[in-house]
């Protein structure tokens, strides 16, 4: 099967699904701003580049935009630490820093284009630096979560045959301790204060380093970033994204999640180490020639987060589902944000009855995206769509998405299928290229016309996606087909509840029943559990159809989830099947 994305006029691109056209109402405020200068192309009157490079086409653009003062004041990137320490930089600023970084890695450390480097950094600087380096060199990073464990590394680095890696102190131990395993490891650099034997120390020489560097030439479909995606089943696989998925989708399409402007300034709390952190704090961003703001934010803290808002002009908030659920359990009457106007969520889905309350509380709408590492956004509540509790919007421009059976047949309005976005005749631009060295896995995440994404759901007759759930998370009961989401919507809307988990457990009779793991709200205490147990049947027998509701509960103190904060059901489910 044929993956490498063919140069096309987008016409061609947009030849199953034209695009909307109205530009949403958004003020264009600089007619010479780098979105701008590719309405051509996304009118179809030019053809995609063949090249292309994020940090010489667009950030370097900005900078030039920034230097004759067609461009607000506001820095390109805006970093806190939470206890006193704060970096500003301008485009300028970070073209100079990062040209620096670019010659650790090719001067110093001998990486040529196409080699590949594994990046395990917690929210500093240097992740931005060495994001934009390895673009200005065309190396391919590999971003890792900072949780990572040395089976983790171990794993990613003879995975990917790695030439390099770089990471902070605490986690060079764990390296060492599997680096001889690891052949193709040439280069280990630290961002530390201090030195390793064995080790590079990127704070110290990228400082001094020239900063004269030639951005390498690459072609838009030229390999870029390397995610492993964090499934909840299975080895990670390693999803390869271009030069065109990630940096030129975005000049592609219309602004259709993010409405941003060079003077508002985007907070995502996106671990590193997701394919949401690129989106959301690099590309789409700074394409806008918006203020990217970052807090180091050690752990996810309600208090921190909350007064971060209040102190610092954050127009755009983007977190998972659970930082919403957290922030609704605190008096959010004791907080005044200084400039928030938007909030998205996206990962999985958010409740409706957090909705409700963030709005009651704060006056603000969550909106809600949809995807995944291999796809980038394919739908979304943009910001003129009517707001339906529980959908996760319309499909994205560029995008055909639809509802297919098991032969690949598009399905009706209101009929439950699996969610897949078609692929031919042509691949979209935001897609993935492959899953690297896995032939077999990259065939089987097509059926017919159109990429399969694992995850089933509805469309309404307005064109709004529903999810239900993973496809092996779905639970047949008494051949009743129960989507876990919607039994646990219902069940987060009692106020005892703070979290919660659905899965099948083994039944003799109906051969699986809806199985609840609960993990009580902070400010509710019952010693009373078993009459707990039937209040919340009984909430969920008049909140949805009563054949859905938990027929077995269990209250546990937190619940399993993987290292990007997904709930791992799978690992529920196998315990209740006696499978652990």
């Amino acid at each position: 099967m044929k993956l490498l994305f063919k140069l096309q006029t987008v016409k061609s691109l947009w030849t199953l699904k034209p695009p909307n056209r109205t530009f949403h109402g958004h003020p264009r405020l600089f007619t010479s701003d780098v979105y701008s200068q590719y309405e051509p192309v996304r009118r179809g009157e030019k053809e995609i580049p063949k090249y292309f490079n994020f940090a010489n086409d667009v950030l370097d653009k900005w900078s030039e935009i920034e230097k004759a003062g067609k461009r607000p004041s506001n820095p390109a990137f805006w970093w806190v630490s939470g206890k006193g320490e704060e970096v500003k930089w301008s485009f300028e600023e970070l073209g100079i820093l990062s040209r620096k970084v670019a010659n650790v890695l090719t001067e110093v450390c001998g990486l040529q284009k196409g080699d590949r480097i594994i990046v395990i950094l917690p929210r500093i600087p240097e992740w931005w630096l060495v994001n934009v380096a390895c673009m200005r060199a065309g190396i391919v990073y590999i971003p890792g979560i900072s949780q990572l464990s040395a089976r983790d590394i171990l794993y990613r680095l003879q995975a990917s045959k790695a030439k390099g890696i770089i990471t902070i102190d605490t986690l060079a131990p764990a390296v060492d301790s599997v680096a001889s395993e690891c052949q193709f490891l040439k280069t280990k650099l630290m961002v530390s204060k201090s030195s390793r034997e064995g080790w590079l120390n990127l704070t110290e020489l990228y400082k001094n380093q020239s900063a004269d560097h030639s951005c390498v030439k690459t072609r838009i479909q030229d390999s870029m970033c390397i995610f492993f995606t964090s499934g909840t089943t299975g080895s990670p696989k390693m999803t390869e994204h271009s030069h065109g998925s990630l940096g030129f989708r975005p000049l592609l399409s219309e602004r259709y999640w993010l409405y941003l402007t060079p003077s508002d300034v985007i907070w995502s709390t996106s671990d590193t180490g997701w394919v949401v952190a690129s989106l959301a704090s690099v590309f789409d961003p700074w394409v806008f020639g918006s203020c990217i703001f970052i807090h180091k934010l050690p752990l996810i803290d309600s208090a921190a987060i909350l007064n971060t808002l209040c102190r610092y002009p954050i127009d755009v908030l983007v977190g998972a589902p659970t930082l919403f659920r957290m922030l609704v359990q605190n008096d959010l009457s004791n907080y005044k944000f200084m400039s928030l106007k938007q909030c998205v969520s996206g990962g999985e889905p958010l409740n409706p009855e957090v909705m409700e309350q963030w709005r009651s509380k704060t006056g603000l709408d969550i909106h809600e995206i949809y995807g995944q590492t291999e796809t980038g956004v394919i739908c979304s509540v943009s910001k003129e769509m009517k707001i339906k509790p529980g959908s996760m919007g319309k499909a994205a421009p560029l995008y055909d998405v639809q509802i297919i059976d098991k032969m690949a047949n598009i399905l009706p309005p209101g009929q439950q299928g699996e969610i897949a976005v078609r692929t031919k005749p042509m691949r979209p631009l935001g897609f993935f290229t492959k899953y690297v060295d896995n032939p077999k896995k990259t065939a089987e995440s097509e059926r017919g016309d159109f990429y399969v994404t694992g995850d089933r759901g509805t469309v309404d007759e307005e064109g709004y996606f529903w999810f239900i759930g993973r496809d092996d998370d779905i639970i047949i009961s008494s051949g009743y087909r129960i989507g876990p989401f919607e039994v646990e919507s219902a069940l987060i809307e009692h106020p005892a509840v703070a979290e919660t988990a659905v899965v099948s457990s083994p039944d003799p009779l109906r051969g699986e029943v809806v199985k609840a793991f609960v993990v009580l709200s902070p400010n509710f205490s019952s010693t009373d559990l078993e009459s707990l147990t039937r209040d919340l049947q009984e909430h969920v027998k008049k909140s949805t159809a009563p054949y859905k509701y938990p027929r077995k509960v269990e209250f546990v103190q937190e619940l399993p989830k993987t290292v990007t904060g997904k709930i791992k059901r799978n690992e529920l489910r196998n315990k209740e099947w006696g499978q652990m």
